[in-house]
């Protein structure tokens, strides 16, 4: 009888899981944390706001004008007014300048597509009879037809703009300009191989990194000539220390891998040394067990895990876990930004006794619940993870949870079709190079921009 409650226990709690991916929000804060967020915002546009004054003038308040960004090249139109001669249209005297009324409008110029003819002249000496010619410009491809221009502008449109490459064909062609989908996906495969030193050179100084954030997202792939698609894997490597108090800059890294296996993340790191925040996959164990690789756990998936159950059945349980690791997540928000020398201070002294009573409560849980019971697997999911989990009160470089690489992969693929033969016959080492664009990476947003690329 008691194997049957826990069963239909799990049932409800994977129904409910499902029902949340497919129906539900994705925030996973308490009703009450929301109710009371809700409340702080009333009290304070209520106290932002001051009384209103029954005049006219309030009545027929102006809206706000909005100013175009600076960096836009404006085009200056001046308009003179019509009468000849600058003469007063009333009595015909002279005028002379009083002031201007300007008004901006935001412009588009549309994408128009050129062909850039280059033209090499050929000199004779009339002395020597030698032939001078200036040297061929490089290429972006050989004997090709694109410019590093119209690279950057497919791969860009493809993976930051969601314009999957059979789109792109569709407008080309109707601006007159006939491109086969395989050609593009050969582009796209030119530009990575252009872009992969460097690739290799941000994979290098990441693997010499104390730490490194790692996590994986599927990604459907095409099975040539079964018409089914496989699930495959993108892995996302994070170095960002700036939460620590580093000012070195984020660097961010892909690798393409056709499944799941364990053996994927171990060549990738086969040379790191240092802490690895990563969720709870086997495929890591093996890292850990050389002793060269420190695990850090994330408590972000051991909250979820808990918070899953509130979903189906709150209890006071439920409502005081969460609420004690909020507790640790509103210090890890003070702490922010601060050296990892202090940071591991104020855990010591903040987060360690509220740490040390929240293992005590799941202690005394496990207890009291049956071992098959959904919350106990939640808990024993913790609990086998402790010293992992708390590892954040011995180092001040590590983090709370593994939350760096989930914006990384967040623009992935978002309107795109699976991929297709074309774009699957490139190497899995290219397409990791720029199947994800990182939007949150600093320097140059716009490729266009960079002096190799104007024409």
């Amino acid at each position: 009888m008691e194997a049957a409650v826990a069963a239909c226990d799990t049932l409800r709690v994977q129904l409910a899981q499902l029902r949340r991916l497919t129906f539900g929000r994705s925030s996973e804060k308490l009703s009450r944390q929301i109710e009371q967020l809700a409340l702080e915002e009333l009290e304070g546009e209520a106290e932002a706001v001051p009384a209103p004054v029954s005049t006219a003038a309030n009545r027929e308040r102006a809206p706000s004008k909005r100013t175009l960004p600076d960096h836009l090249p404006r085009i200056e139109q001046r308009i003179e007014p019509t009468t000849a001669g600058c003469a007063c249209p009333a009595c015909g005297g002279a005028l002379r300048p009083l002031g201007s009324d300007s008004d901006e409008m935001l412009d588009l110029v549309p994408v128009q597509w050129r062909v850039v003819r280059v033209m090499r002249p050929k000199y004779s000496c009339r002395s020597c009879e030698r032939i001078v010619q200036a040297d061929a410009p490089a290429k972006t491809i050989a004997r090709g037809k694109a410019t590093f221009a119209t690279l950057a502008h497919v791969v860009v449109a493809k993976y930051s703009h969601h314009l999957p490459l059979y789109r792109q064909a569709e407008m080309m062609a109707a601006q007159g300009l006939p491109v086969d989908r395989s050609t593009l996906a050969g582009w796209a495969g030119q530009a990575a191989a252009l872009l992969d030193p460097i690739y290799r050179r941000i994979r290098e100084e990441g693997l010499k990194a104390a730490k490194i954030h790692a996590d994986d997202t599927p990604v459907p792939m095409l099975l040539p000539g079964k018409g089914k698609t496989a699930t495959a894997r993108l892995w996302t490597y994070v170095v960002d220390n700036q939460a620590s108090g580093s000012a070195a800059p984020r660097l961010v890294w892909y690798r393409f891998t056709p499944d799941r296996s364990g053996l994927h993340p171990q060549r990738e790191l086969e040379t790191f040394s240092g802490l690895l925040q990563a969720d709870g996959y086997a495929g890591y164990d093996r890292l850990y067990a050389t002793n060269r690789v420190t695990e850090v756990a994330c408590w972000a998936h051991f909250r979820r895990k808990i918070f899953e159950n509130h979903q189906v059945s709150p209890t006071p349980l439920t409502t005081d876990l969460l609420e004690r690791i909020r507790a640790l997540y509103k210090i890890e928000d003070k702490i922010r930004g601060l050296p990892p020398e202090e940071r591991r201070r104020q855990r010591q002294e903040r987060s360690k006794p509220l740490i040390d009573d929240l293992r005590t409560a799941i202690d005394d849980a496990l207890r009291h619940l049956s071992p098959k019971s959904a919350m106990a697997k939640a808990l024993l999911y913790g609990r086998k993870r402790w010293v992992a989990l708390t590892r954040i009160l011995k180092d001040g470089r590590a983090e709370i949870d593994n939350s760096e690489p989930c914006p990384a992969t967040g623009p992935r693929g978002q309107g795109e079709r699976r991929a297709s033969d074309a774009e699957r016959s490139l190497r899995s080492e290219e397409v990791a190079l720029y199947r994800i664009q990182d939007r949150r990476r600093a320097g140059c947003r716009n490729l266009f921009h960079h002096r190799d690329l104007q024409a």
